[in-house]
């Protein structure tokens, strides 16, 4: 289990810290669970136990811009308001977010409301497996439940995202850095991507940090001391960060630990390798 050092502030929060609040009337829980794609499609998340009074916030079909040919693209303002106050969220709620494969698509929730300026997101280190493992409780999704609608008012903010012509200039600038998410063999051009007619390989002058390295065997952020030299050693100094990964998912796990680490200038490049790896006007290189 991850021995991270977490402060009020931190965007994190342990199934014992949750635990403690779980009774607060302003937490809002998310399970934000998405499923891995491979080359013949990705199996449809049933969700079916959840930590009690849990919603679930599903980004991958339905809190999405469904007219983009891209997987899981940000929705508009007006839409991801309307949605999220039919899950109950207010501007003063506490939100929770994680998933039931540890820490996965999680963290992409908890950058949807960051760019929504909700203040007040957090992600629960390790998911629901690390909830379990501390034996809390959970519980059945109910059949049919009554939700109170909330109040929360989308404020936008557009830096947090950004798009393939604006990673494309990044590329040739010094003061940018372009991490890329993906496991190291597809960032070589190894490995085959996982979705069909994407080429393989990367962005000039892109770097590598997997996500899958910041994690333990639990699922859960390794401590933060590791965490930093990871990042220190992969991606270095900037003045800003721009990251990418298969389809805008796991890029948010880097930039939560990112935050966690103290990094700013942030964003998400919301297209990542399935609109970049699927242009044929959008270099790629290979090792």
């Amino acid at each position: 289990m991850s021995s991270l050092t977490m402060s009020d502030r931190s965007p994190l929060i342990s199934a014992a810290g949750l635990a403690k609040r779980i009774s607060e009337a302003s937490l809002i829980l998310l399970d934000a669970t998405m499923l891995m794609p491979t080359p013949q499609g990705r199996a449809v998340y049933q969700p079916t136990e959840r930590i009690a009074n849990a919603r679930y916030f599903n980004f991958d079909t339905e809190i999405c811009d469904s007219s983009n040919p891209l997987p899981h693209m940000m929705p508009s303002a007006e839409q991801f308001q309307a949605q999220v106050r039919a899950l109950g969220v207010n501007d003063d709620s506490h939100i929770v977010v994680y998933d039931t494969l540890g820490l996965f698509s999680a963290a992409r929730a908890w950058w949807m409301f960051r760019a929504m300026g909700h203040k007040h997101v957090s992600v629960l280190d390790g998911g629901l497996p690390a909830w379990k493992r501390a034996g809390l409780p959970t519980e059945h999704y109910p059949l049919k439940a009554t939700i109170c609608p909330g109040d929360f008012t989308a404020k936008p903010q557009p830096k947090l995202f950004c798009a393939a012509n604006e990673v494309l200039a990044a590329l040739q600038q010094s003061g940018i850095k372009v991490v890329d998410a993906r496991g190291a063999e597809r960032f070589s051009g190894t490995a085959p991507e996982p979705r069909a007619g994407m080429r393989s390989g990367h962005m000039p002058n892109a770097v590598n940090l997997p996500y899958a390295s910041l994690l333990d065997t639990d699922g859960c952020l390794k401590p933060q001391a590791e965490l930093a030299a990871s990042f220190a050693k992969q991606v270095g100094n900037a003045e800003r960060y721009i990251f990418s990964c298969g389809s805008g998912v796991t890029a948010c796990i880097l930039a939560l630990v990112a935050e966690v680490l103290g990094y700013q200038n942030l964003s998400i490049y919301d297209g990542s390798w399935s609109e970049w790896g699927a242009s044929a006007e959008l270099p790629v290189v290979s090792d």
